[in-house]
C-alpha cells in the first residue's frame, strides 16, 4: 500500500472543508512535501548536492499561500515555530539589545537551533532599513545551523526591498536565500478573500458624513452597552499609548490617533493583545504625501489580521478606492484584500 502523502491529506482537508481542490495549490503542496520530507537518492550519496533549507512561496494576495503553509506546518512532526515576520524581527532585536555584544547574531541563532528544526515566517516583507542591513548575516547563520525556513510573501525574491535605501547592503540576504531555497510562485487568478464579498453585509461605512457616523455610534453603543469603560495604558519599550475608552476589548480610534504617531509593529501587537474588536474611523485617501501613515496602516492590518481582530471602519470611499502611494502600491493590495475579510459580518 502506498504511503499516505501530504498531498493526500491536503485533498482530504479541502473536501472536508468544502474548499475547491486547486491544481496549482496541489502542485505547491507536492513541492512542500519534497522540501519537508526529502528522500535521498543513491546519486545524492555520492554527490556534493546539499539539501535545500528554505521554501520561499510568493504570489498575489488571497491565493491561499498562508492556508497552504499553515496546513503543511500542522502536519510536520518537527520542533517548530510559526511567527509573523514582524514578530520574529522584534524578538531578534530584543535579544540583541539584551545581549549587547558582537556575537549576538550567532547567539540568537544558536538559541533557535536548540529549540527548533523548522521556522515558518508568514507575510515576509522588508520596509525597515535596520532589518535590511542585517538580514543577510542573520540568515547565513540560520542556514549554517541547518535550520529549515518556510516563508510566505507577496513579493518575488529579487523585488524584496526594491528601491530601498542602501539596497546593495541587502543583496547578501537575497544571495543567501537563492543559494539555499526552493522558490515557488503560486499563480491563481482569483483572490479568495474577495469571492462573494457582496453576499454578506460588512462593517464598512463610507463616505465620511453625519449619517454614517450615526450608524457607527449605534453599533458601538450596542456592543458596549453592558461593559464598563476604563482607561488602558499600553507601554512598549518606554513608549506610552493611552486608550481613553476601553470597553473590555472593544476600542475606538480615529485613523490619525493610531497611524499618525511614532508607533510601530510592536505597539500594534501589544494593542491587539488586549483587544478583540477595533473601530478605525476617518481612514483617508492614500498618496505619496501620506506614505508613512499608509505603511503604518499596512503593518497594523497585517498584525490585526494575524491576531484575528474584528474591524469596523469608516472611510472616505470604498475600500478599493482608497488609492495608494507609489512606494506601497503592491503591499497595499494585501491590506485591501484583508480589510474585506476582517469586516465581514459572520
Amino acid at each position: 500500500m502506498s504511503k499516505y502523502t501530504l498531498q493526500d491529506s491536503f485533498i482530504e482537508f479541502c473536501k472536508k472543508n468544502k474548499f475547491e481542490v486547486n491544481d496549482k495549490q496541489v502542485e505547491t503542496i507536492k513541492l512542500l512535501d519534497s522540501f519537508l520530507n526529502p528522500k535521498k537518492k543513491l546519486f545524492d550519496l555520492f554527490s556534493h548536492s546539499k539539501e535545500n533549507l528554505c521554501f520561499y512561496l510568493h504570489g498575489n494576495v488571497g491565493v491561499g499561500k498562508t492556508m497552504l503553509l499553515n496546513f503543511a506546518y500542522d502536519q510536520v512532526k518537527l520542533k517548530k515555530l510559526r511567527l509573523h515576520y514582524n514578530q520574529f524581527m522584534i524578538n531578534f532585536h530584543d535579544f540583541r539589545h539584551n545581549k549587547k555584544n558582537s556575537a549576538s547574531i550567532t547567539s540568537f541563532v544558536q538559541n533557535l537551533k536548540k529549540n527548533y528544526e523548522l521556522i515558518y515566517l508568514d507575510e515576509f516583507q522588508i520596509t525597515n532599513i535596520v532589518d535590511a542591513m542585517i538580514l543577510g548575516k542573520l540568515f547565513e547563520n540560520i542556514f549554517l545551523q541547518n535550520i529549515k525556513i518556510i516563508i510566505t510573501t507577496n513579493v518575488k525574491l529579487y523585488d524584496l526591498y526594491k528601491n530601498g535605501l542602501q539596497r546593495e547592503q541587502f543583496l547578501p540576504f537575497i544571495s543567501a536565500i537563492e543559494k539555499n531555497s526552493i522558490q515557488k510562485e503560486l499563480l491563481l487568478n482569483d483572490d479568495y478573500r474577495l469571492q462573494n464579498k457582496g453576499a454578506k453585509p460588512q462593517r464598512v461605512f463610507h463616505p465620511l458624513n453625519d449619517q454614517n457616523l450615526f450608524k457607527i455610534n449605534q453599533i458601538f453603543r450596542k456592543l458596549t452597552r453592558n461593559k464598563s469603560n476604563e482607561k488602558k495604558n499600553i507601554t512598549t519599550k518606554g513608549r506610552d499609548f493611552l486608550i481613553n475608552n476601553f470597553f473590555d476589548g472593544i476600542v475606538r480610534f480615529k485613523f490619525n490617533e493610531i497611524c499618525d504617531k511614532n508607533i510601530g509593529a510592536e505597539d500594534y501587537i501589544n494593542i491587539a493583545n488586549v483587544c478583540n474588536h477595533i473601530f478605525i474611523e476617518e481612514i483617508p485617501f492614500f498618496n505619496d504625501d501620506n506614505s508613512n501613515q499608509q505603511l503604518r496602516f499596512i503593518t497594523l492590518i497585517d498584525i490585526f489580521y494575524e491576531k484575528k481582530i474584528i474591524l469596523t471602519l469608516s472611510l472616505v470611499d470604498q475600500i478599493n478606492n482608497l488609492g495608494s502611494s507609489i512606494k506601497h502600491y503592491e503591499a497595499f493590495k494585501r491590506t485591501t484584500s484583508r480589510l474585506f475579510e476582517m469586516t465581514k459580518v459572520k
